[in-house]
């Protein structure tokens, strides 16, 4: 699948209900691209997520992030929280810990379960913070940092 490339201006993004400010009124650009090769998740000993389908996101400056099917996570371990947040350029964003090998991650998995169109790929997705998780592997090699 090719990347898709969005730009999340003021302009692009009118239907979305948020007050403008200097920093939205920047361009952002944002790439969806299907990860290069399967992705795990680990915490606590075991195997949060692992996929062949997941998504890279590329937003301005920051770092890419990885949204992995809900499909492909095992969903026993995870707990949702109170937490929700907003974000101009994806939407509000729901919040889960993780709860493995006697540890707890909390508020480690966020996902936009009504993303908004711009990005609708991630809607059945959920990503993970990188420093609440245990260790990333991509095609069975760990990650030291998020180079997808």
């Amino acid at each position: 699948m090719p990347a898709k490339t969005h730009n999340a201006d003021p302009i692009s993004m009118s239907r979305v209900p948020w007050a403008e400010t200097q920093e939205t009124k920047k361009t952002r650009t944002i790439t969806l691209d299907p990860a290069p090769a399967t992705l795990r998740v680990e915490f606590g000993g075991e195997v949060i997520a692992e996929s062949d389908d997941a998504l890279i996101l590329r937003e301005g400056s920051l770092p890419p992030v990885a949204y992995i099917p809900c499909a492909d996570v095992r969903w026993q371990v995870v707990q949702e929280t109170d937490r929700q947040t907003f974000c101009p350029y994806k939407g509000t964003a729901r919040y889960w810990s993780i709860t493995a090998g006697g540890r707890t991650a909390e508020n480690a998995v966020w996902a936009y379960p009504q993303a908004i169109d711009a990005v609708a790929e991630i809607q059945d997705c959920v990503a993970f913070y990188w420093d609440r998780v245990d260790a990333w592997h991509l095609d069975g090699k760990e990650l030291s940092k998020p180079t997808f």
